[in-house]
Order: C-alpha cells, then sequence, then structure tokens
C-alpha cells in the first residue's frame, strides 16, 4: 500500500485573513472550536474520504509560513530516517496529537520543502 495525503495545512502570519481567502475562494466552510487555540479546521465540502485540513497561525520559531500535506506513514521514526539517508532532514521530531490521533512529525526534503508525517 502507498502513503496516502492525509491533511492539508496553511500555515500563515495572518490565519484570519488566510481563513478568509480560502473559504471565499473555494466555498470551504469553517469552524474553530475554542479548544484548539485559534486553529481553523476547514471543510473542501468533497465526500469524506478526501483530504481535510486547518488554518492556523505560523510560529515565528518553527515552520515558515506556507502550505504542508500531511503523509500517511506506518513508521514516524523509520520514516524520519530513511529520509535523512536520502538527503533530508528532520525540522519536527514525532509529536502525539491530542485525543488518540496519533503523532506528526515534519521532514525537509533535499531542496528544504516541508513535508508533514502522519501515523
Amino acid at each position: 500500500m502507498g502513503s496516502p495525503v492525509m491533511w492539508f495545512e496553511i500555515n500563515s502570519t495572518d490565519p484570519a485573513r488566510s481563513r478568509e481567502f480560502y473559504t471565499r475562494l473555494f466555498d470551504w466552510s469553517s469552524d474553530a472550536p475554542p479548544e484548539l487555540g485559534g486553529y481553523t479546521l476547514i471543510d473542501t465540502g468533497a465526500p469524506a474520504e478526501t483530504v481535510g485540513g486547518g488554518i492556523g497561525a505560523a510560529d515565528p520559531d518553527g515552520l515558515p509560513p506556507g502550505i504542508l500535506m500531511y503523509v500517511r506513514v506506518d513508521d514516524l521514526g523509520a520514516t524520519l530516517a530513511r529520509a535523512t539517508e536520502l538527503g533530508g532532514s528532520v525540522l519536527a521530531p514525532p509529536t502525539k496529537l491530542p485525543a488518540d490521533n496519533g503523532s506528526v512529525a515534519v521532514l525537509a526534503d533535499p531542496e528544504g520543502h516541508a513535508v508533514g508525517l502522519w501515523a
């Protein structure tokens, strides 16, 4: 089995402006539950088996603003190790998600593009 794209994330210096732009441009709906601290969940209106996403604030000490895709993998550590062998690097180590939603990590490909991993 391949590794499907599972989630997209738009990291922005102005999340409210980004939310307004993308929801109006693509007729997406959004929800910002208070427990997510300003992070907005995006519903693209596509069937349930398609990729969902979110819009949040870019961390000035973390990843730069941009669009990040998350790829489903079986083993974060093994995938990060393989990425390093292939010339990539680790940008964010494995981190547990709340509510038993798995764990995520972020790598950079050899050109510096950020790619999220989700296990």
